[in-house]
């Protein structure tokens, strides 16, 4: 199946569902907020497909595939039904539109250019606004410089005039393919933009020191916690090795002790971890 027909049945399926009266959006929403009715949740968001389809078409000269706007959309559109409060009497539409329009805006930011703005409020604002009201602007008074039109855009969105022109020149040329041949003058070989693209991950040395330093620091962690007690070695997994640290009301409980007594006893296992390892190791005693 083409993605060309694909989209077509998408459009004709959402434009075939019914639309939900107030009582019944309501109705379907307590369900999935309350017993996760998976039949709710697919009855709300088929009948809302209308909106995520006329949203993506809203940003579709952007030039990405309608398809994948709409993809988009409907991922914005599961997030609004995952935190709707039925609760607060507010239509679904008008709470989903937001969740919508921002994932769409985000997919767009993400894949737009290889050389991406930033992702600031006012950033995003310039970027999905700024060929609008420039287009506004050169029609209302043709005689304006470049400069001018950047000035009036810069005090209408509360950015820098910086700002708007580097987004405006952005805007306004092609991007460029990583695949794209780049010369080299001396030589007259020739390689991929892509070659000379600045990586942000460590060097080789740098990675291969830090995997030594974090086996070396683990054997000394591991040296020092076998001078624990059980009950102090419970507590200090539990409250400084977990994932997510047990409190100390969760740890005296199961204890049978006050939190108070879980708390010095933490205390006099740190002591004791510092102690081994600035006597063993004193490079780390810092740590």
């Amino acid at each position: 199946m083409t993605a060309t027909l694909a989209n077509r049945q998408m459009v004709r399926a959402a434009m075939a569902a019914p639309y939900l009266e107030r009582d019944e959006e309501h109705d379907l929403a307590v369900a999935w907020k309350n017993n996760k009715d998976q039949d709710a949740l697919h009855k709300i968001t088929m009948a809302h497909m209308r909106l995520v389809i006329s949203m993506a078409a809203k940003f579709r000269n952007f030039g990405l595939p309608m398809g994948d706007l709409v993809q988009e959309g409907h991922v914005g559109l599961l997030e609004a039904a995952a935190r709707f409060d039925p609760e607060r009497e507010v239509r679904f539409s008008t709470y989903a539109t937001w969740w919508i329009r921002a994932s769409i805006q985000d997919y767009i930011l993400r894949n737009w250019s290889i050389v991406r703005g930033g992702t600031s409020s006012a950033q995003k604002a310039l970027f999905f606004n700024l060929r609008r009201l420039r287009a506004r602007l050169a029609q209302d008074d043709p005689t304006l410089t470049d400069s001018a039109i950047h000035i009036q855009i810069a005090d209408s969105l509360g950015v820098h005039v910086k700002d708007v022109a580097v987004m405006d020149a952005r805007l306004s040329g092609p991007d460029s393919s990583l695949n794209a041949p780049m010369s080299d003058g001396e030589s007259g070989a020739s390689s991929d933009r892509m070659d000379f693209l600045k990586s942000d991950e460590p060097l080789p040395d740098e990675q291969v020191s830090t995997i030594i330093d974090e086996e070396r620091r683990n054997t000394w962690l591991g040296d020092a916690l076998n001078t624990l007690n059980p009950r102090e070695l419970l507590i200090i997994r539990k409250r400084r090795l977990a994932e997510e640290g047990a409190t100390l009301e969760a740890l005296g409980a199961t204890l049978g002790i006050s939190k108070e007594r879980v708390r010095q006893i933490e205390n006099r296992a740190l002591e004791k971890l510092r102690a081994v390892l600035s006597s063993e190791t004193p490079e780390i005693a810092s740590l």
